[in-house]
């Protein structure tokens, strides 16, 4: 969990990379400009120190995890957040284990929250005005359920740039 709010956005700096698993389920409900999705580990290394050797390393890793379902069911919040918790929330556990076991200096979230980073979750409002939306507002569309079959390397050219694809990894269980 949060300690602190932060209100003034992630310190993104152009060619960030973050590893993160699209859930198209849920876009309609996401208030944040972003496609809504779960975060295994942000950032990760910057695009510049990523090559043949990360994308190997990388799809080696997803190619022996297996795909899985998930269900989001309950809103929670956060100091300036309300997002979804997904239920099972251990394979995403388990997905930023092995990252962090293959890139211990990629320090989720930069270590604002520990050297663990948060729980897994799916944004859905951030930042101002935040605290103040009802759950029911998202609640009526609740459950949803995922099919859990990649994970994306994305990427970002700085504040206010969005996020893009880079490559995306999938999860086969081999």
């Amino acid at each position: 969990m949060p300690t602190t709010p932060v209100t003034d956005g992630w310190p993104d700096a152009p060619g960030d990379t973050a590893l993160t698993i699209h859930v198209p389920e849920a876009d309609p409900l996401v208030r944040t400009g972003s496609r809504a999705h779960v975060t295994v580990l942000y950032p990760f290394l910057p695009l510049s120190l990523t090559d043949a050797g990360t994308d190997a390393e990388l799809r080696a890793l997803f190619t022996a995890a297996p795909p899985f379902t998930c269900t989001f069911s309950e809103v929670r919040r956060w100091p300036g957040v309300v997002y979804l918790h997904p239920s099972p929330a251990d394979p995403f556990r388990a997905l930023t284990k092995s990252l962090r076991e293959l890139r211990p200096e990629a320090v989720p979230y930069r270590g604002i929250f520990g050297d663990e980073g948060l729980d897994p979750h799916l944004t859905l409002a951030s930042g101002a005005g935040t605290d103040a939306l009802p759950s029911a507002a998202f609640e009526r569309h609740l459950p949803l359920r995922a099919e859990i079959r990649s994970v994306r390397l994305i990427v970002t050219d700085g504040p206010g740039t969005g996020w893009r694809d880079v490559v995306d990894y999938p999860l086969r269980g081999d």
